[in-house]
């Protein structure tokens, strides 16, 4: 997924770049958080530039993915998603690491059967970091 923060101070734009894997148990059907266990990595420029800068982040994190329809729309579902996960930061005079829980909502428009444009709205936040959101846009293929 590519998508854009503002980070805070100063609303600066910033970019992300975000790729996943997910897979849905049938066992966590009736979980109420979730029933697709993901791994996550994403990459945050977090300087002055937009697409990279000096100072970056790169999270790793593992979530809890729950899948739900929309009354009367069959092409477009929506979905809950819960990570957690630790955060690197680069570039700095030293390495930090910080703990990362993300909290996301988002809209899957199914293309094909196959195929699908994830629209999605993240809430941040890492420890030692104020809280900031993603607005975030991507595209998916299944198997």
């Amino acid at each position: 997924m590519l998508g854009s923060d503002f980070d805070r101070p100063g609303w600066v734009p910033a970019a992300n770049y975000n790729i996943g894997i997910g897979h849905t148990f049938g066992f966590l059907k009736k979980d109420p958080f979730g029933d697709e266990i993901t791994f996550a990595y994403t990459y945050e420029s977090g300087g002055p530039a937009f697409w990279h800068s000096t100072i970056n982040s790169d999270t790793e994190s593992l979530g809890i993915m729950k899948n739900f329809g929309l009354p009367k729309i069959k092409r477009v579902t929506g979905y809950t998603w819960i990570q957690i996960g630790l955060t690197s930061y680069t570039g700095a005079s030293e390495f930090q690491n910080r703990f990362y829980d993300g909290e996301s909502l988002g809209a899957i428009v199914h293309v094909t059967k196959h195929s699908s444009i994830w629209i999605q709205e993240t809430f941040n936040k890492i420890v030692t970091v104020p809280w900031y959101t993603t607005s975030s846009i991507g595209y998916t293929w299944s198997w």
